[in-house]
C-alpha cells in the first residue's frame, strides 16, 4: 500500500484510509474488529473515526460508540502502533454532542480527554475540527451557502484561541498533529495564518467530500492542497455507494444507506442516476469493478493524501482493498474526464 505524508508532519498514512462511522449501528463490535484485522493485513495503517460517530441515524444514545469499539480492539490486544488514528471534535449545530456548542479553546481539553478515554490510548495521531464554526458550503450548502457571516477579526482571535489550546495538548503529548473537515479555501488559509502567527499546530490535512459525483474540491481547495501542503482526506469517494451501481432502477437493498436515509443526505437527485450510468458504463467497457474505479481515480489527484472508505460487511471491504491495485489508463482517465463534462454537479 502507498504511503503518503500527512501535510508537514513527519507522519505517513496508506492511501486508503479505514472509515469507521457505521460502527455501531450497521457494524456490530466483532464486524468492526474483522474490518480493522482485515484492513491491517491489507497494509492499511491509517483509521479515522470521530467522537459523534457513529451515523445512520445519529443519536444522543450511541454519541463516542465507534470510538468506544476501536478502543475495545486496542484493549483486547490490538497493536496502537500499527494505526494512525484520526478523530474529529464536533462543534456548532452538532446539538447530540454538547448540545452543538461551537468548538472552542474552552472545550478542547474536555473533547480530547473524552476521545482518549473511548480510544483507550495516550494519543490521537490526527485531530481534526468537524464543522467550521461560522457553517460550511458542505453537504449541498453550497447552493445557498452565506459568506457574510462572523466578522472575521473574530473569527481570526478564536482559531488563535483554539490553536493555543491545541498546542497545550501538543506539548502534554495527546495530539501529534492538527487537520480540519469541511473548510474552505478562505477558512484553511486563515488556519495557516494563524498557526504563522501564533506557532501552534499547523493544518495537516483537509476532510472534505470528494468522489466522481462530488467535485467541489477541484478548483481553489486544489490549489490551495498542492501549494500548502494540506493534503485531501476524502470522505464519500463512493458517493454513499451510489458508485456502485447498486441503486440504479430504482433498487434499494435492505440495510443499505437509502433504506436508512432515502435521499442520501440530498444525493439522490433527478440527474445523479444518469451520471452514475455514465461511470458504470465506462468501468463495464474496460473490464473494471465500478467501485474500484471511483476509488483509483481518486487516488491518482494530486491533492489526495488518503481515501476515506467505509464497509458494512466483508464483501464490501475486499473490493475496497482491491482498488489499491488498479491502475487506470489514459483512455480511462479521458473518458472519466468526458464524463465529469457531460454531468457536472449532479447534486
Amino acid at each position: 500500500m502507498d504511503r503518503r505524508k500527512l501535510g508537514r508532519t513527519n507522519i505517513e498514512v496508506s492511501a486508503l484510509c479505514l472509515g469507521t462511522m457505521t460502527w455501531g449501528t450497521q457494524n456490530t463490535v466483532d464486524e468492526a474488529h474483522a474490518q480493522i484485522e482485515r484492513a491491517l493485513e491489507a497494509d492499511i495503517n491509517f483509521l479515522d473515526t470521530a467522537e459523534m460517530y457513529p451515523v445512520n441515524p445519529i443519536s444522543a444514545e450511541t454519541i463516542g460508540r465507534t470510538e468506544h469499539i476501536i478502543g475495545l480492539w486496542f484493549e483486547r490486544g490490538g497493536a496502537r502502533n500499527d494505526w494512525i488514528v484520526a478523530t474529529k471534535h464536533s462543534g456548532e449545530g452538532m446539538r447530540h454532542v454538547r448540545d452543538g456548542a461551537p468548538i472552542s479553546s474552552k472545550t478542547i481539553r474536555e473533547t480530547v480527554e473524552g476521545s482518549l478515554r473511548r480510544l483507550q490510548t495516550d494519543y490521537i495521531d490526527l485531530y481534526q475540527f468537524h464543522w467550521p464554526n461560522r457553517g460550511s458550503y458542505m453537504f449541498r450548502k453550497n447552493w445557498d451557502y452565506d459568506p457574510t457571516g462572523p466578522d472575521p477579526v473574530a473569527v481570526r482571535q478564536d482559531m488563535e484561541d483554539c490553536l493555543g489550546a491545541l498546542q497545550a495538548e501538543v506539548d502534554r503529548g495527546t495530539i501529534r498533529a492538527f487537520g480540519l473537515s469541511n473548510e474552505s479555501a478562505w477558512g484553511t488559509c486563515q488556519w495557516l495564518a494563524a498557526s504563522e502567527r501564533t506557532g501552534g499546530p499547523r493544518v495537516a490535512s483537509m476532510q472534505n467530500e470528494y468522489s466522481l459525483l462530488c467535485r467541489l474540491y477541484d478548483t481553489d481547495m486544489a490549489e490551495m492542497s498542492v501549494h500548502e501542503d494540506v493534503g485531501l482526506l476524502a470522505f464519500s469517494p463512493l458517493a454513499t455507494g451510489l458508485l456502485t451501481g447498486k441503486y440504479q432502477g430504482v433498487a434499494v437493498p435492505d440495510g443499505s444507506r437509502m433504506s436508512l436515509n432515502s435521499d442520501m443526505g440530498g444525493r439522490k437527485t433527478d440527474r445523479v442516476f444518469a451520471a452514475v450510468d455514465a461511470y458504470l458504463d465506462i468501468a463495464a467497457r474496460h473490464g473494471l469493478d465500478p467501485s474500484q474505479m471511483a476509488l483509483a481515480w481518486c487516488m491518482t489527484r494530486p491533492f489526495m493524501c488518503s481515501v476515506i472508505f467505509g464497509a458494512t460487511d466483508m464483501d464490501q471491504l475486499e473490493v475496497a482493498l482491491g482498488a489499491a491495485d488498479v491502475t487506470l489508463s489514459d483512455e480511462v482517465l479521458a473518458e472519466i474526464t468526458a464524463a465529469q463534462r457531460a454531468h457536472p454537479m449532479p447534486y
